[in-house]
């Protein structure tokens, strides 16, 4: 209770006083302490304990971890001589928490191997590691498993499998559990209408909502956000905005921050700048990054130089560490041909000491997960990949393909622009793609950061010279490459 509190020396003086305290009392300290992010404290009272049990490293992982001390977490975890399903659970939602979801799965597999059998709550977490690596394979594994051990099939776990199959550009299999779960909740609804929204499915999410409205099912401030977001992927402008001006009176849920960010986003892909901006300053709470992100992009892609600085500018004072705001607002510049300005912008980053964050493509393949960095080397394949490279970009360009080299930041020679073009990671992990699958088969990949304009061109034209289906999953949407055409319609 003590600890709970934040109490921690009202709960070590009962400790202490008390000569009967046994192993659980000393456990709940240590977990007081690291609640409480006294992490030296919890590290010297176990370290003291002369009768540790599983549950003092139990605690003592899952407290690391959340603190953010995901390698002393992992240390502790291997130096256990008994592990059981808390222990496993623990690592694994650390490293979840932690957005280390390959390592997640690693452990989750290195728990197979110890044939230890996982209950709903790890198998969940395992799915929603699958889930955010595009690992369909190992999720069907682990669909299978649940089906093959007779595993009761909570809401979470069906849940869980609806988003991962959705995460993983399968929305048939994601429609198939969704209508197969016999007790839904709030949060399986809002899973499904956010993977088609994702999808720009927009039409199948809104008619998804109709129908959960007259199953009784009461939406929450997340189901809207998946709506709005569906009429902003598909450019449904009239009914996001009828549907922000309406929340309060039909659901009775006043629009928030992430609300108005979908609208912001609706009518700046649309080309509605004024529109957006105006929304923006008409907002009854401070607009956050996130907002101004928003329109940002949107003046990025409609080429609105005034408007994208003066956005840009009020974001990185918001957000002064966030490169990706540089990196938007020198592209802005960098079209325009501003090129003193995209100087200016790369010194104030150096000067604030701004790291930028890496483009890392992900293509799951026979149940493992390879990851592509622009300039990394590592892959065991990368030879292979180079050539395979080379060659379909020449094919592209015989069909027709001419890089997009306003996407380059520099002021360099055309030849340089094209080269730099050339080994985006996404375009790397296509290659692979194509290397290592049959002839006609799909092709899925991943990608922390938006795609760029230059790949997305690349991509269409590949999925008809290649007769493949590409989908791509980045920071932003899904794109669905099939016969030279996206379901964005270029509408990203």
């Amino acid at each position: 209770m003590y600890g709970r509190f934040g109490e921690v020396e009202g709960a070590r003086k009962l400790l202490d006083e008390d000569g009967s305290s046994d192993v659980i009392c000393f456990n709940a300290m240590i977990d007081g302490y690291l609640k409480c992010g006294e992490v030296e404290a919890a590290k010297e009272l176990f370290g003291s304990m002369k009768d540790k049990n599983v549950g003092s490293w139990n605690v003592m992982v899952s407290g690391l971890a959340k603190c953010g001390l995901i390698e002393e977490a992992r240390e502790l975890f291997d130096e256990m001589k008994e592990k059981n399903e808390i222990s496993w659970s623990a690592m694994i939602d650390g490293y979840i928490k932690g957005a280390y979801y390959k390592e997640a799965l690693e452990v989750f597999n290195l728990m197979q191997r110890e044939e230890i059998r996982p209950r709903n709550f790890v198998l969940s977490s395992a799915v929603a590691a699958c889930a955010n690596v595009g690992a369909l394979d190992q999720g069907r594994w682990i669909h299978a498993y649940v089906k093959k051990n007779s595993i009761f099939f909570d809401a979470v776990l069906g849940t869980a499998l609806v988003d991962m199959y959705a995460k993983c550009g399968r929305l048939d299999m994601a429609w198939d559990v969704f209508e197969k779960m016999e007790k839904k909740e709030v949060f399986t609804w809002n899973a499904m209408i956010c993977g088609l929204a994702m999808h720009g499915r927009a039409e199948d999410a809104i008619e998804l909502f109709s129908k959960m409205r007259r199953q009784n099912f009461r939406p929450n401030g997340i189901t809207l956000v998946g709506v709005l977001s569906a009429c902003a992927h598909s450019g449904m402008v009239d009914e996001g905005i009828e549907i922000l001006n309406s929340m309060k009176e039909l659901y009775g849920i006043e629009p928030e921050m992430e609300h108005y960010g979908c609208v912001v986003d609706l009518l700046g892909r649309a080309g509605l700048l004024g529109e957006a901006e105006e929304l923006i300053y008409s907002m009854p709470i401070e607009p956050s990054a996130a907002v101004w992100g928003a329109l940002l992009g949107a003046c990025r892609k409609h080429g609105d130089v005034e408007l994208g600085e003066r956005a840009g500018k009020i974001l990185l004072e918001l957000e002064p560490q966030n490169s990706g705001r540089y990196a938007l607002l020198s592209n802005i510049y960098a079209r325009a041909g501003r090129w003193d300005d995209v100087a200016n912008v790369r010194k104030l980053m150096k000067e604030r000491g701004v790291k930028t964050t890496t483009g890392i493509s992900m293509i799951d393949f026979d149940g493992v997960v390879h990851e592509f960095k622009m300039g990394d080397g590592s892959h065991q394949q990368m030879k292979n990949i180079y050539l395979t490279l080379k060659n379909m970009l020449k094919r592209l360009k015989m069909e027709g393909y001419s890089p997009n080299t306003s996407q380059v930041l520099f002021d360099i020679e055309e030849e340089d622009k094209e080269a730099e073009l050339q080994y985006h990671s996404e375009k790397l992990a296509i290659a692979f793609g194509l290397i290592n699958t049959k002839p006609g088969k799909t092709i899925r990949v991943v990608k922390n950061l938006r795609m760029c304009e230059d790949c997305h061109s690349a991509f269409r034209l590949i999925s008809q010279v290649y007769n493949r289906e590409i989908i791509v999953r980045d920071r932003a949407r899904y794109h669905h490459f099939r016969t030279g055409t996206c379901s964005c319609k270029d509408f990203w």
